[in-house]
């Protein structure tokens, strides 16, 4: 089942890439895609919290740079962690009723 996800290096987690149109796929197919999604999709939630510590040390060094370069170069790397959250929450959202959908 690999070939139906790929890794994102900036996510941290693999993505869904299907090689055709989902209705393509066999039923057995599309159940292991499924429980190989829902495998991933589990660990968003805990990679969101290990990104949310990292901001947290970041801002706390923040408070106390008093080098301009160097804030901006902070704030830049935690505004760029906060996109990923965002994205990872979508990615977590927007699929977490794709069984239910497939089933009606």
């Amino acid at each position: 089942m690999a070939t139906e996800f790929v890794f994102n290096e900036r996510l941290g987690i693999e993505l869904p890439l299907l090689q055709k149109a989902w209705e393509d796929y066999a039923p057995a197919r599309q159940e292991g895609i499924l429980a190989q999604w829902e495998s991933i999709r589990g660990t968003i939630p805990d990679r969101i919290h290990d990104i949310e510590q990292i901001i947290n040390t970041k801002q706390d060094q923040l408070g106390v740079e008093e080098n301009f370069e160097r804030s901006c170069k902070l704030n830049w790397e935690i505004a760029e962690l906060a996109s990923v959250i965002n994205d990872l929450w979508l990615w977590y959202r927007t699929h977490q009723d794709i069984n239910l959908k497939l089933h009606l």
